[in-house]
Parts: C-alpha cells; structure tokens; sequence
C-alpha cells in the first residue's frame, strides 16, 4: 500500500470554490452557525478575496485599505460595513427562528 504524505498534497484554498452568489451565502451561512464574530469578519474577508477585492470594494463604497483591516482575522467590523460587504458579494443576511 502506497503511503501519500500530507505534504504532498495540495493546500486547499477556499475561495476556488466561492465562485456564485449561492456558494458565497453557503459559506458565510455555515460560519454565521458558529457564532463567533470574529470568523464572520474573516469570512467575508476570503469571500471579498475570492471575488476580488477591488470590485468589492467599488461596490461596497469602501476602501480597498479599509476592507482589508476590517475583514482581517479577528477584526470587529460595525454591522455597516458587514452589511455594505455583503450587499456588494450579492448576498444578504437573515435572521431563522432559533426554534421552529
């Protein structure tokens, strides 16, 4: 039996898979479950990334300097910029009942 060794294997990189507007919602929704604002903030971060960050940011009405230090790891971005953010990647947040 063939050993593969893990540094033989390719590093996976998200934002080859964020390529819609539905993939972008999938993901940003599996991270909004974990609660933790911070991750949100990153998230959007490599979604913006994935997209490219300019478009976004002529989109968003922000800077290009301004997106990046508010979407770095565990940066708390205001809800403006999150909201403007994700307005620009053509995806919204909703809020579920917690209980159904």
């Amino acid at each position: 039996m063939n050993k593969i060794k893990i540094s033989s294997l390719p590093e996976f990189d998200i934002t080859e898979h964020l390529d819609s507007e539905q993939a972008v919602a999938e993901y940003l929704t599996i991270v909004m479950e974990e609660n933790d604002p911070a991750a949100m903030a990153h998230a959007l971060g490599i979604a913006a990334r994935a997209r490219g960050m300019s478009e976004i940011a002529a989109k968003s009405g922000l800077t290009r300097e301004a997106l990046y230090k508010a979407l770095r790891p565990n940066a708390k971005p205001r809800f403006d910029t999150i909201s403007r953010v994700c307005a620009a990647l053509g995806v919204k947040l909703v809020a579920q009942p917690l209980h159904s």
